[in-house]
């Protein structure tokens, strides 16, 4: 009787089951919700960079997971009442299994997995292979908000561009991105992104704060005060002060323009970048302009490059049309100095679809072409062997735009092959004013010198070049030609030197003497037999490598007397007088030979 009534209450706990299945068949059952904020969230307080998220969330329909009737009836039985129940179908508790049940045999696995009966089985699988942990948005701007503080932008704009991509409603993730945009200095994607963020909430006091912020360092005081009286308590008094003095020093900048006062232009714009706006497009390109009226063309273009070149769409998004035009001008203006002339007729040309109507824009990229055609036809003729007349084109450029150093300097060319060497050398001579470190202008200079015997002007400018190119044998070679010319005109003996042979054996004062009162630079190393054979080796591979310099290998124990190198020997270079050759070369280094 115990055994067929423990049968009958088994049958009818199956029968409740079975109930059960079905009505889970009929009701979805909702992936659950995950605590995560209290673990990965990061604090947020008023000296963060960054902001937590402040939205409000609705919570999930289900909070908690709801236990089943069976998981019920199983904390109201004894211990001794389990064992029971699980003799009488081990699949009705397939559903338990994964979270609490020790058996996970893969036979039992492919039974909860493939079973009909059980049909929340397959909804509730994220709770078992998937951490949502990691798919949280808010857990990704933590995680974000951590590399930022260290310094990490790129990995924060990586980790706020995956949070965006699970919630594109948060205004947060997107304020969040533009600072990470802002310190990696991409001023324009940060204003978008602040902007998106204010679509989604436009009393988002921080999007404002951040936009304002933005709009100072890049020269925008008029939107930069707009969006501080909407940045609440984030704003202050300094942030205003800022905004009214950037505001000042513009004014101050555009009345100068007007007036052609250049040096008060260079003035300002100076102060103003180094004080108040860091990154202002308008300014840099104001202050490139005043430096191109001071004929600074390389300081010119060095100071534009700092202010990052836009496309014409984010131009006018960020400044008016007539200030785009300007900014485009102006780049037309350093680029066609520098001798990139096709990037400064597109700038121009850009500029004049901006604002057909401005004069201004339209006077610069009809100088542009004219220069650029003019450099363009004269390098057509040179190429031709026709040096007359690519001379003629470079001088009608230069009509234009008197002190462009690449006219400058290929009109020199064309002057060499005619042999009109002195006008070359006024022309290379003009070009490395401008322009200091045109290295083509300068050897130019040098080679027509050497044309003309002026041996020394020559050797000045090969020794340059040498500096800043240490291993060019064609600059090498010419100086030591310079050098061996220069000594057959004092008249001494060089029947003995060679390029590449430069290394001298020293046996005599007289013969140093004469040696280090030569021309050029020499390098010495006083020695005797009892030197370290390691120390010549390393001393004849460096003359090798050098074979403009002279090296003197001042033999002691050969009747000689060592030098006071400071007291008899006058004039000359000598480089040093050492002991350990080793210690010398890793002191030195190439670059100073």
């Amino acid at each position: 009787m115990e055994k067929t009534a423990e049968f009958s209450f088994c049958g009818f706990v199956r029968w409740i089951f079975q109930r059960r299945c079905k009505w889970f068949k009929k009701s979805s059952v909702h992936s659950l919700p995950t605590n995560t904020s209290e673990n990965c969230s990061v604090s947020d307080d008023a000296k963060m960079p960054l902001e937590q998220d402040r939205r409000t969330h609705q919570k999930p329909t289900l909070d908690q997971p709801r236990p089943s009737i069976s998981h019920q009836k199983n904390q109201s039985r004894r211990p001794s009442d389990a064992a029971r129940i699980s003799l009488s179908n081990g699949s009705v508790l397939g559903n338990l299994k994964p979270i609490g049940s020790a058996n996970n045999s893969p036979r039992n696995r492919q039974e909860m997995n493939s079973s009909p009966k059980l049909g929340g089985n397959g909804n509730m699988g994220n709770i078992m292979r998937r951490s949502s942990c990691e798919l949280k948005p808010n857990v990704l701007k933590s995680m974000g908000n951590e590399a930022y503080k260290q310094g990490k932008y790129e990995e924060a704009l990586a980790l706020y561009n995956r949070a965006i991509a699970l919630d594109s409603e948060n205004p947060v993730y997107y304020s969040n991105k533009g600072a990470s945009l802002i310190a990696l200095h991409r001023f324009m994607e940060a204003i978008e992104e602040c902007k998106k963020a204010l679509k989604i909430q436009p009393s988002y006091q921080r999007a404002h704060h951040r936009l304002a912020t933005t709009y100072l360092r890049i020269g925008e005081p008029e939107k930069a005060l707009a969006h501080l009286e909407q940045s609440g308590p984030y704003s202050d008094i300094n942030d205003m002060n800022r905004a009214c003095v950037l505001q000042s020093c513009l004014s101050k900048c555009i009345e100068a323009r007007k007036l052609q006062d250049w040096d008060t232009l260079l003035k300002e714009t100076k102060w103003t970048i180094s004080s108040v706006s860091n990154s202002a497009y308008k300014l840099y390109a104001l202050q490139a302009e005043a430096l191109l009226k001071f004929h600074r063309y390389q300081e010119a273009y060095a100071i534009y490059q700092k202010g990052q070149s836009l496309e014409p769409n984010l131009l006018t998004k960020l400044f008016s049309v007539a200030d785009s035009a300007l900014i485009l001008s102006i780049e037309a203006q350093v680029y066609t100095t520098m001798g990139r002339f096709e990037e400064a007729v597109a700038a121009a040309e850009r500029s004049t679809r901006l604002d057909p109507t401005n004069m201004e824009a339209n006077r610069v990229a009809k100088w542009a072409k004219l220069v650029s055609s003019a450099r363009l036809r004269g390098n057509l003729l040179f190429k031709e062997s026709r040096f007359p007349e690519a001379c003629t084109a470079y001088s009608e450029g230069l009509e234009h735009d008197p002190y462009n150093s690449i006219l400058l300097c290929n009109r020199a060319a064309c002057r060499s092959k005619l042999g009109r060497y002195e006008k070359a050398v006024e022309d290379c001579t003009a070009a490395l004013m401008t322009q200091p470190c045109y290295s083509k202008a300068r050897h130019r200079r040098a080679d027509c010198n050497a044309k003309m015997e002026r041996w020394e002007a020559s050797i000045q400018d090969y020794e340059v070049l040498i500096r800043e190119r240490p291993g060019n044998e064609e600059v090498g070679r010419a100086l030591f030609e310079a050098q061996l010319q220069l000594r057959k005109q004092h008249g001494e003996d060089v029947k003995d030197l060679k390029f590449g042979c430069n290394l001298v054996c020293i046996s005599s004062y007289e013969r140093f003497r004469h040696f280090v009162t030569s021309p050029g630079m020499s390098v010495v190393l006083f020695c005797n037999k009892s030197y370290q054979k390691e120390g010549l080796e390393v001393f004849e591979s460096v003359y090798e490598r050098f074979p403009w310099l002279n090296f003197l290998k001042v033999d002691q124990n050969g009747g000689g007397r060592r030098p006071s190198l400071f007291g008899e020997v006058g004039g000359g270079e000598v480089h040093s007088s050492f002991q350990d050759i080793q210690k010398w070369e890793n002191s030195e280094g190439d670059s100073r030979l």
